[in-house]
């Protein structure tokens, strides 16, 4: 397809323009291109952006002549593709609904114009600033070309001088007055230190499936910011990508990979990689879903990218959406509310009408809206289908109850009812991270942070299955390592789910769930006999002896793996036990996967300067990355290649 026809019909796919043959044509170029999806997600960012900057401003009618006015000059100088067009009439709707003048969010530059009036268009009502609409951020001065670039497209009024400085005026000033009320919340987290295997040969532990690490480290990059160090949890950035694991092909509903090869960061020492791959569930085979989307619509919430952010992601789960399946729309503020009741996923002009009705504005009583969402999917439980709630929220509960630790008790009370929760973080400036990950932890769910719409479809659309449907619950990892061949052992990541050694035979004690076609990665760095290692001693039992070495430790076994899971729908464990021998292969020889796995830790280390990075760079990183891509058909790894260069860039000396 010719590349302006090609971004004409991509425009009008995204603003719902398209409907038969043309629809389906283009569907099938998304279908096989990552670029084309973005382009598609930007262009319906903007759109979002547009409706909610002038949704907010004091509503009058124009008179013919004003309306006139308008569009002699929203139509000037605008260039005549379909692109063009489109967007010039959203704009003057925009304005002839709220009297804006052409003030504008372009998704690509993500820049502000000064806004401008047209000329014999006289403005009854103040024109709000740009700082007094939900899309004002801190911005950068734009470039020539990008002025060029919009002025051809007829978005821009004044000179360049004029743009470079109110833009530079308005990013001071945003930024003065926002530092001081960043009030983000991240756990602290301390790296696991090695343990030296005389003393304690075990390692007990619960997967986890969140990611939203990943994608914070990936905003704070982009806005030219390392991010806090308690921020990066390791095992997140690991365990965002997918694997390229063998799907399980027997009762079991995830298979074991394993392997082992020279670590890379410390070349004395061997590392060991876990994989889990959880079975897949093809589309039309996924059971029916019960679904409550539990939406955030407190003023905390006013912001481009929190509800309007929000509402766009939705829209993308709703399209993904089966016949059987039912939604419902609970919404919490001052307080809580239904905003649509349970609702066949067939009626979709209903569901994404109360969707696109959602307005911000209250305080934050969460608590409620929790216990109104879970009844509500109560109400409508579909036995052997899909139950889930989906939170959507900064986190800031602000009314009810507001201690992270009573929301967690709230919500393990909700998750006995067999309705599993997925939380999704979004904004900045006041995300709390800590609360949502518990939130998630404790509720048999998954955790995201959505900081664009193209991670909303990574997560409604590319990965839709693991989503929703949970194959395993409760899975929980114990390691057994042989004295006779690992010295010491270090967990990479994984603090926060560090579980006792007698909670892994405990089937009350909660742990991480795996959804269909989900891939789980842990690594162990392992200290091999004589090799040295700074672990503090620990000084001899008074009152019994040290056990003695049992028979079998000399054997080539490195180490056992014991695996204990429950069915979704069941409290009873079953355990699998998985031995491995080293395979002696160096980190060069070892799969691209595995490699790729390790480049992802080492740089979640550097980020934390973690004492066990080692003495490795950024570059070298970043090599390691680049030289193991694989197939990579979405480009997220590619993505954190650049995100690697984006840290050297800040952070210049690691």
């Amino acid at each position: 397809m010719h590349d302006e026809r090609r971004e004409e019909d991509l425009t009008a796919y995204a603003l719902d323009e398209l409907d038969g043959e043309a629809r389906t044509a283009v569907e099938a170029i998304l279908a096989g291109s990552v670029d084309a999806r973005r382009e598609v997600d930007e262009v319906r960012e903007a759109a979002a952006r547009l409706r909610e900057a002038f949704a907010s401003v004091p509503h009058q009618a124009l008179t013919p002549e004003q309306r006139a006015a308008v569009e002699e000059e929203a139509a000037r100088g605008v260039r005549r593709s379909r692109r063009s067009r489109s967007v010039a009439a959203a704009l003057v709707a925009g304005v002839a609904a709220s009297l804006v003048a052409l003030v504008v969010v372009v998704a690509p530059f993500e820049r502000y114009a000064k806004p401008s009036v047209p000329a014999g268009f006289h403005v009854p009502v103040p024109l709000p600033s740009i700082a007094s609409l939900p899309s004002a951020r801190a911005v950068a001065p734009m470039s020539r070309e990008q002025f060029e670039q919009l002025k051809a497209l007829g978005y821009v009024g004044g000179t360049l001088g004029d743009v470079d400085e109110y833009s530079r005026m308005k990013s001071d000033e945003l930024r003065d007055s926002s530092a001081p009320f960043n009030t983000e919340t991240y756990d602290h987290i301390r790296d696991n230190a090695f343990v030296l295997v005389a003393q304690d040969p075990r390692s007990t532990f619960s997967v986890d499936v969140d990611t939203a690490s990943y994608s914070i480290v990936r905003r704070f990059l982009r806005d030219g910011q390392l991010p806090p160090k308690d921020a990066v949890r390791v095992e997140e950035l690991i365990n965002y990508f997918p694997y390229d694991y063998e799907p399980p092909t027997g009762a079991v509903p995830f298979a074991v990979h394993m392997e082992t090869a020279a670590c890379p960061w410390s070349p004395d020492h061997r590392l060991v990689r876990i994989g889990l791959k959880g079975r897949e569930v093809p589309r039309g085979e996924r059971p029916p879903s019960n679904l409550v989307f539990l939406i955030d619509v407190s003023g905390s919430m006013d912001a481009p990218n929190k509800l309007p952010l929000v509402k766009a992601a939705l829209r993308l789960l709703v399209e993904q959406l089966q016949a059987e399946d039912h939604v419902a729309i609970a919404v919490y503020a001052g307080a809580e509310g239904l905003a649509l009741p349970s609702t066949p996923a067939t009626d979709k002009a209903a569901i994404l009408g109360a969707i696109e009705s959602l307005s911000p504005g209250g305080s934050t009583h969460g608590s409620a809206g929790i216990r109104l969402a879970y009844e509500t999917a109560a109400a409508s439980y579909i036995k052997g289908g899909v139950n889930r709630v989906i939170l959507a929220t900064d986190g800031d509960f602000n009314v009810g109850i507001t201690s992270p630790g009573e929301l967690v008790r709230l919500i393990e009370t909700e998750a006995k009812s067999g309705i599993f929760l997925t939380a999704l973080g979004f904004g900045m400036g006041n995300l709390k991270d800590a609360t949502l990950e518990k939130l998630a932890d404790h509720g048999n769910g998954n955790y995201a942070y959505i900081d664009r719409l193209s991670e909303a479809r990574k997560v409604f659309v590319e990965q839709i299955g693991g989503t929703l449907v949970t194959i395993a619950k409760d899975i929980k990892l114990q390691v057994e390592f042989n004295p006779a061949r690992v010295k010491a052992f270090r967990l990479v990541g994984y603090e926060n789910r560090v579980l006792a050694h007698q909670d892994f035979n405990d089937d009350t004690r909660d742990a991480g769930d795996i959804g269909a076609g989900h891939t789980v990665t842990a690594l162990y760095e392992i200290v091999p006999p004589g090799v040295n290692v700074a672990v503090p001693g620990v000084d001899p039992l008074k009152y019994q002896p040290t056990a003695a070495r049992r028979p079998g430790t000399a054997s080539g076994e490195m180490l056992t793996l014991k695996l204990r899971y429950k069915q979704p729908d069941s409290d009873h464990s079953a355990r699998l036990d998985v031995p491995v021998e080293d395979s002696g292969r160096s980190f060069e020889e070892a799969s691209p996967d595995f490699r790729f796995a390790a480049a992802v830790a080492a740089f979640g280390m550097a980020l934390r300067d973690s004492p066990y990075k080692g003495d490795v760079n950024l570059r070298t990183i970043q090599e390691w990355a680049r030289n193991s891509l694989g197939q990579d058909e979405e480009g997220h790894r590619a993505e954190l290649v650049t995100l690697i260069a984006r840290a050297q860039q800040l952070s210049p000396n690691r």
